[in-house]
C-alpha cells in the first residue's frame, strides 16, 4: 500500500470539529453520571446499614426502659405488701419476660460493651429476684422484721438490678451516638466521590473552554480580520494555523479562492492596459 493511500485513510480517520466537540462533552456527561451513581449506592449502602443498626439501638433502648419500669414497678409493690400487714398476696412478675428480653439485648447491639453490662443485669436481677421470693416466708414468720428485711436486704439488691439497667441503657445510648456518627460520617463519604466528579468536570469544562478558544474561536478571528484585510486593503489573504478539520479545510478554500481571485484581477488589470 502506498504512502498516499496510508496518508488518506489517516484524514478520513480523523475526527471531525462535530466529533470533537461531542467526545468532549459526553467525557464530560459520562464522568458526571458515573460519579453520581456511585455517590447514590454508596449512600444507600451505608443508609440502609447503618438505619438497621440504630433502629435497633432504639429498639433496645426501649426494652431496657421497659425492663426497669416492670423492676420498679415489682418492687414498690413488695414495698406496699410490707406495708400492709394484713395482705398476704405476694406480687405477680414475669419472668420468662425480663430474662428473654434482656437475653435479647445481648445480640441486637453490635458494640461489645452491651454484652457483659446484660450478663450483670441477669446476675443482678437472679440476686434480686432470689431475695424476692422469700417474701412469703418473711411475711408468715413472727421472728423476721419485714422491713428491716426489705431495706436491708431486698432494697440493696434492688439498687444493683437498677443500677446495672442504668448502665446498660447508657451503653446503648453510646452505640445509639456512635452509629449516629457514623451515619453522618458515610454521608459525606457517600458525596466525595460527587464532589470529586463536579471539580473534574469543571476542569474539563474550563480545558474544553481554552481548546475551544485556541483551535476555534481565535482561528476564526484571524481568518475575519485576514477577510476584512484582503477586501478593505487588497491585501494577501495568508492565514495559517495548525489543525486538521473542517475548519482548516475552510481555511484552504478561503486562502484558495482569495488567491485565484486576485489572479483573476490581475489578469484583468493587464488585459485593460493592453
Amino acid at each position: 500500500m502506498s504512502t498516499r493511500k496510508i496518508f488518506k485513510r489517516w484524514r478520513s480517520a480523523r475526527l471531525s470539529m462535530r466529533g470533537k466537540l461531542i467526545l468532549s462533552l459526553s467525557s464530560i456527561a459520562v464522568i458526571l453520571l458515573v460519579s453520581s451513581l456511585i455517590s447514590v449506592m454508596e449512600y444507600s449502602r451505608m443508609s440502609d446499614y447503618v438505619s438497621e443498626l440504630i433502629a435497633d439501638d432504639i429498639s433496645s433502648i426501649n426494652v431496657a426502659n421497659k425492663l426497669a419500669d416492670m423492676s420498679n414497678t415489682y418492687n414498690l409493690q413488695i414495698l406496699e405488701v410490707i406495708g400492709d400487714e394484713t395482705s398476704l398476696r405476694v406480687p405477680d412478675f414475669d419472668d420468662g419476660y425480663f430474662k428473654s428480653h434482656c437475653d435479647s439485648l445481648r445480640m441486637s447491639v453490635s458494640f461489645n460493651q452491651v454484652r457483659p453490662l446484660a450478663d450483670s443485669v441477669m446476675y443482678s436481677y437472679s440476686a434480686y429476684m432470689l431475695t424476692s421470693l422469700e417474701l412469703e416466708d418473711v411475711i408468715q414468720s413472727d421472728f423476721i422484721d419485714s422491713r428491716s428485711w426489705y431495706f436491708e436486704r431486698l432494697q440493696p439488691r434492688y439498687e444493683r438490678l437498677r443500677s446495672d439497667l442504668e448502665h446498660l441503657s447508657r451503653a446503648i445510648y453510646l452505640d445509639l451516638e456512635r452509629n449516629s456518627a457514623t451515619f453522618e460520617r458515610g454521608f459525606y463519604r457517600s458525596i466525595i466521590p460527587g464532589i470529586v466528579a463536579v471539580g473534574v468536570g469543571l476542569l474539563l469544562v474550563l480545558m474544553l473552554l481554552l481548546f475551544l478558544l485556541a483551535y476555534y474561536v481565535n482561528p476564526l478571528y484571524r481568518m475575519l480580520d485576514g477577510l476584512e484585510a484582503y477586501r478593505s486593503q487588497d491585501k494577501k489573504y495568508n492565514v495559517k494555523f495548525d489543525g486538521d478539520d473542517q475548519l482548516t479545510q475552510l481555511n484552504n478554500g478561503i486562502t484558495e479562492l482569495a488567491n485565484e481571485n486576485r489572479q483573476f484581477r490581475s489578469r484583468i488589470k493587464t488585459i485593460g492596459r493592453q
